[in-house]
């Protein structure tokens, strides 16, 4: 298995960050002197892939903006010597190949992944959401990929809560364990109330999916929030008897999506490099 291509739903409003997202992206918010989404696509390149679907919006041409060359203030870096300024970007706009896939009405994370299936073909590949910032030593990307290869299936990455926060995410339930980071889901459940969550492993923001998800997807009617939901295609997925794993992934995860986990996430950052 080759995976070849990542995806990046990024057509959210970012109704947490108004009135900044008015006319920011909530994926160009930074931390310290790069936008969240550079981290996200320095994981993905880190990982080995550069090829890149990101799902966006027509309210957000910044973002393309920010992904592409700019000749007129590159030449005048040049001449001031302060093009080093934006290496840091323009090595992976060189190193990366960009697909815009516009999602014009916001139906869920599970309709923005299904826009990109032309882009995918028939090849498994990675879906990563920019709202989670996942600092680690092996990218968390690259930790999805090795379990991915290795038991050549579907897997999804998930972390522990405390049972009362189940509600705020997918859950998956257990069939066996593989090892201690790696378990066989049976199914998965969006946003289930504490008591009905069939454990505390909750899904986070990064996916290895079978080109089959765009089948369950097309199946997929809308659920929680009136929304196509990822996890309940995955829920399909998995019932259908098609392998699905959860990995626990190694690293600090930060949710940049709130105003509260960004803060942590510069945070963190600013104690690395300072």
């Amino acid at each position: 298995m080759q995976i070849r291509i990542s995806v990046i739903p990024a057509a959210g409003l970012g109704t947490r960050f108004l009135p900044l997202t008015k006319s920011v992206p909530k994926e160009l918010l930074p931390i310290l002197n790069k936008p969240s989404i550079q981290y996200i696509l320095d994981e993905i390149h880190a990982s080995g892939i550069n090829e890149i679907c990101i799902i966006t919006s027509d309210r957000k041409q910044a973002l393309e903006h920010y992904l592409s060359h700019d000749p007129a203030l590159e030449n005048q870096l040049a001449h001031a010597n302060k093009l080093e300024a934006l290496s840091s970007i323009n090595s992976l706009i060189d190193a990366l190949k960009f697909h815009y896939v516009v999602q014009h009405d916001p139906r869920g994370l599970g309709h923005a992944v299904s826009l990109a299936r032309e882009k995918v073909n028939h090849n498994f590949f990675g879906v990563l959401l920019p709202d989670d910032i996942i600092a680690s030593k092996t990218p968390a990307l690259a930790q999805l990929i090795a379990v991915a290869q290795e038991h050549n299936a579907t897997v999804v990455a998930v972390q522990e809560v405390p049972q009362e926060q189940t509600s705020s995410y997918g859950v998956v339930a257990i069939k066996h364990a593989i090892n201690d980071h790696t378990f066989a889901v049976s199914h998965l459940v969006e946003k289930p109330k504490p008591e009905e969550a069939p454990s505390n492993l909750a899904i986070i923001g990064r996916y290895i999916l079978s080109p089959r998800i765009f089948e369950m997807l097309e199946k997929t009617k809308a659920g929680k929030g009136g929304e196509i939901q990822l996890t309940d295609a995955l829920d399909l997925l998995a019932r259908s008897g098609e392998p699905v794993l959860a990995c626990k992934i190694s690293g600090d995860r930060f949710d940049v999506g709130i105003p509260q986990g960004w803060v942590k996430a510069v945070e963190y950052y600013a104690r690395q490099q300072f």
